[in-house]
C-alpha cells in the first residue's frame, strides 16, 4: 500500500470522510482564491460568484459526507467540474448568455445554445478554455491585464491606456507582446488548441 503524504488533497479528503472538519477548511482554503476566480471569469459579478462558490462546496461536503467521492488525488479538477456545471446551470436559469465577448478565444459559453454538441466536444471544448486560461496566467502581469481587457473585457485599446494610464501605443505593444509569448509557450509545449 502506497503512503498519502500528509499534505496533499488527497488526504486531506481522506481525513474529512473520516470526520476530521479542520481537513475541509484547509481544503477550502488552499483552493479558494482559484475557485472564486475561475467562477468571476465567468459570471462577472461578486454576488453571484459567492453564491456559486457556496454552493460549489454543499455539493462538495454533501458528496463526500456520502461517500461518494473517488476521484483520488484529482480534487481540484472535480471540484472546479462542479463550479462550472453551476455557471452553466446559472446561465441556464437566467435564461442569457455572459456579459462578455470571448472574440479570438475559445469559450465554453460560445456552444452552450448548440443543442446538438455532443458531450465529448463539450468536454474538448471546455479543455480548450482551460488551457487558454493557464498560458494567460504564465503572461508578465501587464501583458496579462492588456490581454484579458481586450479578450475578455471587450475594451479598446483607447479604454485599456486610460484604464493602465499608459499611452495606446504601449497598450497596443503590451498586446503584440502577449500574444508573440503565449505563441512561444503553445509552441513550446506542443499545445493544440483546437476541437
Amino acid at each position: 500500500m502506497k503512503k498519502i503524504k500528509t499534505s496533499t488533497d488527497a488526504y486531506l479528503v481522506s481525513c474529512y470522510m473520516k470526520g476530521d472538519e479542520l481537513a475541509l477548511s484547509k481544503l477550502v482554503n488552499r483552493h479558494q482564491q482559484r475557485l472564486y476566480n475561475f467562477i468571476y471569469s465567468k459570471v462577472f459579478d461578486r454576488d453571484v460568484t459567492e453564491d456559486i462558490f457556496q454552493d460549489t462546496f454543499i455539493k462538495v461536503i454533501r458528496t463526500l459526507k456520502r461517500g461518494k467521492y473517488n476521484e483520488e488525488g484529482k480534487f481540484l479538477p472535480w471540484v472546479m467540474r462542479i463550479a462550472h456545471n453551476l455557471v452553466i446551470d446559472y446561465f441556464r436559469k437566467n435564461n442569457r448568455m455572459p456579459k462578455f465577448d470571448c472574440s479570438g478565444d475559445f469559450d465554453i459559453f460560445d456552444v452552450l445554445k448548440d443543442d446538438g454538441l455532443d458531450a465529448e466536444r463539450l468536454m474538448v471544448k471546455d479543455q480548450i478554455e482551460n488551457d487558454v486560461r493557464n498560458l494567460i496566467e504564465e503572461l508578465p502581469d501587464d501583458q496579462k491585464e492588456v490581454l484579458v481587457m481586450r479578450i475578455y473585457k471587450d475594451m479598446s485599446f483607447k479604454e485599456i491606456a486610460e484604464r493602465t494610464d499608459v499611452s495606446i501605443n504601449t497598450a497596443l505593444g503590451r498586446m503584440r507582446y502577449a500574444l508573440i509569448n503565449l505563441r512561444k509557450v503553445i509552441e513550446k509545449h506542443n499545445i493544440v488548441l483546437t476541437n
